[in-house]
């Protein structure tokens, strides 16, 4: 161990943290990001980490508690779920102030799989949620093995959003009736919205348990803003004390945490029946997609604000061992959290080891003082959740995506109304499915253009672009701006053929300009065959320029190298052009000396 005081994360000033380092990322050691942290730890560290892992500690308790019962599962459930997994990410995490527990994000998920199948029995409700966790962990375990973390970047930001405003909208529906001090029993967030406005307008609701919930909301939103301030804390200590103090559970009816159990959590293989499995398995799939896209964002933000590299596949691998350890200790999934780690950084800490130090802080509370929330309302709880909720909201970054690009937010807005119509799983599975759709789309219909010579700029470019620029008679350059593969293919083979019959003049040569061209599969490597051969009929060359080599190697294998001539290819455009005026005796004299 060192005594320096300096940032474990701070690179030399003007240079970037390598992305590995041999000695670091061979043979086991690897896969423990919190062993290398060990072993370089300083001592002057140790300090920071234990001043922000105390204040780290006031947030945990009152943040898992509200998520838990958010969750559909009693509040210690809620403690059981940070405790372990904070050890557990020390270890396997490799973000250095990363901070895992129960998040909102996840309670809507969660809830849409506990909430029917549980049938209103705390146990099974647990049991249920804990497996989720455990197919949650297992799933991330071996997509970072396998070096999967690349994965949620194909859910674009304006899907992100729609899915994650969607599930906002449910987590705060879901809490609204514990606000108003009432229960519901709908299924669905229309559904529940329709049942709240019911129960408001019967008079059922208790204006004790509101006013204490909304004051607590209240007191959070304004000290939100204020980092150093805990306002969660402020708040949650502030009601129970209220009610502690004017005895409100009994004298109004308000509804309190009441005592948790003493002691901490133990091993235990969460059982389930056979006909919850698949819901279980989809809830758990689905909690791993969200769980690791708020963690990889929220990871490589921190990283780069630390100028460090984060390898998203241990962070796939550190989220799901902590999700493990979570379904296994009686907790259930977790993600990362984007309330609670800005505290950690606030308070100043250094490692993990502010984790530790809060696993540990949380522990102790429930070993010797069990009975001290005793007294909190559950109407301050949801004002947590609902805070948070509110938080998860993106409004800002939407309208600049509505200025510049339209079908992207109303993407967006799909994604929200599927979430809050059809619930958080199904909203998931659409925000896939969208995200496949607009994946394939760019490539399925791409842009491609006409090839010409304009006046004064360099090289061939889009005819659409430069209306003025010159085709060379005889020869058509035919650009594609994507891979070619089978969705396209026919779309490729038809835009080739207006191209040649929308030439002024009779065509002897087709070049296609194929940089952009990526890759080309078998479907798309005998549409090429058989342009080939239809050209060939019509007395037509066709010829290739500036394909990659991986992509050249692709038509050697699949023959069409050899079909269409070695000679039939080119470096560059301007060689293809340059051979075929040379092969036609049309001369350089009008091509030479004007920029090309």
């Amino acid at each position: 161990m060192s005594h320096s005081d300096a940032s474990p994360s701070d690179p030399e000033p003007g240079r970037i943290a390598r992305r590995d380092t041999a000695g670091d990322q061979s043979g086991w050691s690897r896969w423990f990001p919190g062993l290398r942290t060990l072993r370089g730890y300083h001592l002057s560290w140790l300090r920071h980490d234990l001043v922000a892992g105390l204040v780290l500690t006031t947030m945990l308790v009152p943040v898992g508690i509200a998520y838990a019962v958010a969750s559909g599962v009693p509040g210690i459930y809620g403690l059981y779920a940070t405790i372990v997994p904070l050890l557990a990410y020390a270890l396997f995490g490799p973000s250095r102030i990363l901070v895992l527990g129960p998040d909102s994000s996840l309670a809507a998920v969660i809830l849409a799989v506990v909430l029917p199948l549980s049938g209103g029995d705390p146990q099974r409700a647990i049991a249920l949620a804990a497996a989720m966790a455990i197919v949650s962990g297992a799933v991330c375990v071996l997509a970072g093995i396998a070096r999967l973390g690349f994965v949620t970047e194909l859910l674009s930001k304006p899907i992100r959003y729609g899915y994650m405003n969607g599930i906002a909208l449910t987590v705060l529906i879901s809490q609204v009736p514990k606000l108003f001090g009432f229960k519901i029993e709908s299924e669905g967030p229309l559904r529940s919205l329709w049942e709240i406005v019911t129960a408001i307008m019967d008079g059922k609701t208790n204006w004790i348990t509101f006013a204490v919930g909304a004051a607590t909301l209240v007191i959070i939103l304004l000290l939100k803003g204020h980092k150093r301030v805990p306002g969660i804390l402020i708040a949650v200590v502030a009601a129970t004390v209220a009610v502690a103090v004017l005895d409100l559970a009994a004298n109004a009816g308000v509804s309190v945490l009441g005592s948790l159990p003493q002691g901490l959590p133990g091993f235990a293989i969460p059982w389930i029946t056979r006909a919850d499995i698949v819901p279980v398995l989809i809830g758990g799939c689905a909690v791993a997609l969200v769980s690791f896209a708020d963690t990889s964002v929220l990871s490589r933000v921190y990283a780069a604000r630390t100028r460090t590299y984060v390898d998203p596949n241990q962070e796939m691998v550190g989220l799901g061992v902590a999700n493990l350890a979570a379904g296994f200790f009686q907790g259930f999934a977790i993600s990362s959290s984007s309330s609670r780690t800005p505290v950690a950084e606030a308070a100043g800490a250094k490692t993990q080891m502010t984790g530790v130090v809060g696993a540990l802080a949380v522990a102790l509370l429930l070993v010797l003082a069990p009975d001290l929330l005793r007294d909190l309302p559950n109407s301050a709880l949801a004002a947590v959740v609902i805070a948070s909720a509110i938080g998860l909201i993106e409004i800002t970054d939407l309208r600049r995506i509505y200025r510049i690009q339209r079908w992207e937010f109303w993407l967006s807005i799909v994604c929200t109304v599927g979430v809050a119509v059809f619930g958080a799983i199904e909203g998931i599975g659409l925000a896939i499915l969208i995200a496949v759709i607009e994946f394939l789309w760019d490539g399925w219909r791409p842009y491609s253009a006409v090839l010409g010579h304009a006046q004064g700029v360099k090289g061939f470019h889009d005819t659409q672009r430069y209306p003025d620029a010159r085709l060379i008679p005889g020869l058509v350059l035919f650009r594609w701006d994507a891979s070619l593969f089978f969705a396209n293919a026919e779309l490729f083979h038809d835009r080739v053929i207006d191209a040649l019959a929308a030439s002024p003049t009779p065509v002897r040569w087709l070049v296609i300009a194929a940089e952009p061209i990526t890759s080309v599969d078998v479907t798309s490597a005998d549409m090429l065959a058989e342009l080939d051969e239809t050209l060939r009929a019509a007395g037509i060359k066709l010829c290739v320029a500036e394909m990659k080599d991986p992509v050249k190697d692709k038509l050697k294998r699949f023959g069409l190298y050899t079909l269409l001539g070695e000679t039939a290819f080119f470096p560059t455009v301007d060689d293809a052009v340059g051979s075929y005026l040379q092969s036609h005796s049309m001369g350089l004299a009008g091509w030479e000396g004007d920029g090309r």
